[in-house]
């Protein structure tokens, strides 16, 4: 399954994609998660802003 991802990124339309990881700490525990999300390029500087 994961090949078939991997593939359809490798498209003309899948290079306007970016795959950004951020990391979120937790009020409660202080512990640092991190948040995976497939973006668009241009909307990449508004989902780390978040």
């Amino acid at each position: 399954m994961a090949k078939k991802v991997v593939a359809t990124l490798k498209t003309a339309t899948g290079k306007d994609w970016a795959k950004v990881i951020k990391a979120v700490k937790s009020p409660k525990t202080g512990a640092y998660t991190f948040r995976e999300e497939m973006v668009p390029v241009d909307k990449v500087q508004e989902f780390l802003a978040k």
